[in-house]
């Protein structure tokens, strides 16, 4: 199941189109050079940065994915996360993400 958050982060690039694709990955359509920043699936990350198209398969679909941002390209997608990660430690002095977006 995927849940999305309410502040989604998204690119530069995203912007305009970020209804679109949240509604092509809720759709389970092939969404080509998009990727998703979502809370790590271990304890021993912050974040995981999987391509749009990995939802798809069968593992993520018996799973729960909480999505917190959308960019265009893995670069792209880095360079939010970089943003994300400044915003959890400005506001908060470290780096407990799931915390963060109230979620453990």
């Amino acid at each position: 199941m995927i849940r999305w958050y309410d502040n989604l982060y998204v690119d530069k690039l995203i912007k305009n189109k970020k209804e679109d694709i949240v509604q092509r990955i809720n759709e389970g359509k092939v969404s080509p050079r998009i990727y998703c920043i979502i809370l790590a699936s271990n304890g021993s990350n912050l974040f995981d940065i999987l391509n749009a198209n990995e939802l798809l398969f069968d593992y993520y679909k018996k799973r729960e994915i909480f999505i917190l941002g959308l960019a265009i390209g893995r670069n792209s997608a880095i360079e939010l996360v970089v943003d994300m990660l400044e915003e959890v430690y400005r506001n908060t002095g470290d780096f407990k993400v799931k915390e963060y977006y109230k979620f453990s």
